[in-house]
């Protein structure tokens, strides 16, 4: 049996953790997200199957960006976030189980370097599952993900 969510329309059939982490990507990116990248995390640990972890440029747009992913993963995912948490609004956490969204100011994402204590995660190739091609990278998330800038 699936579940499934009520909307303002009809129901949303939910998405597989991969297809959310895309729904994820892309509503991050539709607000000028920068440094966008998805974990796969299935193989290394139990709390969940992806990471995606972006950055916004200030309070406001971490706020709009998790906004967007949450209407996002509902509308066309099909899932309700389980927690919310927020740090003083340089690091907000969406849990929807098998995705994790993290989304940093460039600051708090450059402390804590949570993409990096995962190294070995597989990485998604955004441009060829989600069709993002212009995601812009800072120097130290494109050589960690070997994007060329």
């Amino acid at each position: 049996m699936t579940d499934m969510i009520e909307t303002n329309e009809l129901p949303v059939e939910e998405k597989s953790p991969r297809e959310c982490a895309i729904i994820a990507a892309q509503a991050a990116d539709e607000k000028k997200a920068t440094d966008i990248m998805v974990q796969e995390m299935g193989d290394l640990t139990s709390v969940t199957d992806y990471f995606v972890i972006v950055t916004a440029s200030n309070e406001r747009q971490v706020e709009a960006i998790v906004d967007a992913i949450e209407d996002d993963m509902r509308e066309k995912g099909g899932v309700k976030p389980l927690g919310r948490e927020c740090e003083d609004r340089t690091w907000m956490l969406l849990d929807f189980g098998t995705v994790i969204v993290h989304v940093f100011q460039q600051q708090a994402r450059d402390y804590y370097r949570l993409e990096e204590l995962w190294n070995d995660a597989p990485v998604m190739d955004l441009a060829k599952e989600a069709g993002l091609t212009e995601v812009q990278y800072s120097e130290r998330i494109a050589q960690l993900m070997g994007v060329e800038e």
